[in-house]
């Protein structure tokens, strides 16, 4: 991980932006920030909150960043009405113009590159450095559909064994669209929605994580400084709540959701009322293969990269290692020493190379995946604790030696925990690998990329890295199988999950 030099970035800026610019205590509905009125008081009890207050925290601390009241359910309706009116003109509107609405939104991300990387550390915890390539990451994003758009043409010509017709195909936009958004990766996996959904022509209600709305609420800024449409997008923070009134509502016409399993599930139950599209991205146990002939020094990076990055909060992270027996003594030497030389701290510290969980229920879900390996009586090489800091820090952690029945090797941790075992062939390698209810991603560590390649063709993952760290570009498709979620997100798929083809058959 390497730490460039950062010295505009502080605690204190971010304050001030997350103070003077991010709009608390309101909606963006109908591109106008709607205030979120507190509750009514009830006069007949006088230990009633009336405040509907919603603490921001610090990660890094534990301290309140800011408070805010979360919208409600009569917000959705309000929200859904906007986007219902707004998506007769926006569906029509010409591709160079939604082009240009979203080069507009990643040249306004740009220009204030800093101040969101400022808020995304200070209210998830992230090293300098991680929120760099996350706000990077996003800008990307939206560039790229805005050029994916203006390539695809409007009418394109099917082949077809019959004599005297023509069959022609073209793609209309799905719909009104809620997007549900998680705290790990904000504004990233927002552009990963968002953008496919505008150049598709769909309006949109986007819900980002309450965890980590100081980023998330930047949008609405930059939504009316570009002048995108009235009800084009409506941002919506709210809780569990508002979720549900979003993916149950009857205009609804398609549902994306990134987070847990148990959520997307729920999920999947309300978006089967009304039969609405759905793309679910959920859940990860993802393994990292490294054969006998890698480079143990390099090896060790792309663990520590997999598993370690934003402190194990990613779902594709490679949380389970399988490695050669040949050369396991000297990986785990190694592997143990780099760990431990990580720079756990302050994610505005430039030194930093991993920083807090997002909260104290994430802190105490690794904990409670601390106390099974205890109980379990796994072999603990590094690790396995909760650092004595404010903040919500453990320590990077790996075990070995970790037997398939363990819960740490079937089930998410989602924190920075490497569970570990060994094979002796490939075939071997290839079943441990595939050896959870997941399947979203893998990296192979080898000298051999034609070994490589073909242990890949064999590996259940939609996402494959081959001696590289685990790069996300916008032009690949992003997304699993088994329990890892329906559908794909980026390149063209994520597009397609936005569109729905329309065939037209005429007399040649």
């Amino acid at each position: 991980m390497e730490m460039l030099n950062s010295t505009d970035l502080t605690r204190e800026t971010a304050i001030q932006t997350a103070q003077n610019e991010v709009v608390l205590n309101a909606a963006y509905i109908n591109g106008d920030w709607v205030t979120i009125a507190a509750l009514a008081t009830d006069s007949g009890d006088a230990s009633f909150d009336n405040t509907n207050n919603h603490a921001l925290y610090d990660p890094n601390s534990g301290e309140v960043i800011a408070t805010t009241r979360l919208c409600t359910s009569t917000h959705v309706e309000q929200a859904i009405a906007a986007a219902d009116e707004a998506f007769s003109g926006w569906s029509q509107t010409s591709v160079s113009e939604r082009a240009r609405y979203l080069n507009a939104i990643a040249e306004s991300m740009d220009q204030q590159f800093d101040k969101l990387v400022g808020l995304s550390i200070l209210n998830n915890g992230k090293p300098i450095e991680e929120a760099k390539i996350d706000v990077g990451d996003a800008i990307a994003c939206y560039r790229y559909y805005a050029n994916l758009i203006t390539e695809q043409a409007t009418w394109s010509k099917v082949s077809t064994l019959e004599s005297g017709i023509r069959l022609l195909k073209t793609y209309s936009p799905v719909g009104i669209c809620a997007l549900i958004t998680p705290w790990n990766f904000p504004m990233v996996t927002t552009s990963w929605k968002l953008a496919p959904a505008l150049a598709a022509g769909c309006t949109v209600l986007l819900k980002p994580s309450e965890v980590t709305l100081l980023p998330e609420l930047m949008l609405g800024n930059i939504l009316s400084e570009i002048d995108l449409p009235k009800g084009v997008v409506n941002i919506l923070p709210g809780a569990a709540e508002v979720g549900t009134a979003m993916t149950s509502h009857p205009l609804i016409d398609k549902v994306s959701f990134t987070g847990s399993n148990i959520v997307g599930e729920k999920v999947m139950v309300q978006a089967a009322k009304g039969i609405k599209d759905i793309s679910l991205e959920l859940g990860g146990k993802s393994a990292i293969v490294v054969c006998a002939d890698a480079d143990i020094d390099y090896a060790c990076d792309l663990i520590i990269g997999g598993i370690f990055t934003n402190a194990g909060q990613i779902c594709s992270a490679t949380s389970r290692l399988v490695v050669h027996q040949d050369i396991a003594t000297q990986l785990f030497d190694t592997l143990k020493v780099k760990t431990e030389s990580l720079q756990i701290g302050d994610g505005f510290a430039t030194e930093t190379q991993m920083g807090p969980l997002v909260s104290e229920q994430q802190l105490n879900q690794v904990k409670k995946f601390f106390d099974i390996a205890t109980a379990e009586n796994l072999d603990c090489l590094t690790g396995g604790q909760l650092l004595e800091a404010s903040g919500y820090f453990v320590t990077p952690t790996v075990y070995t030696n970790v037997p398939t029945t363990s819960q740490l090797w079937m089930e998410e941790v989602f924190g920075p925990v490497l569970v570990s075992t060994t094979f002796t062939d490939n075939a071997e390698a290839i079943r441990l690998a595939n050896d959870s209810k997941y399947a979203l991603a893998a990296t192979i560590v080898s000298a051999d990329e034609t070994k490589a390649l073909e242990m890949a063709l064999q590996i259940k993952a939609g996402h494959i890295w081959i001696n590289e760290q685990q790069i996300v570009l916008p032009e690949a498709g992003w997304g699993g199988f088994k329990q890892s979620g329906i559908g794909r997100e980026l390149g063209g798929d994520g597009l397609s999950a936005y569109q729905k083809s329309k065939h037209v058959l005429l007399t040649d």
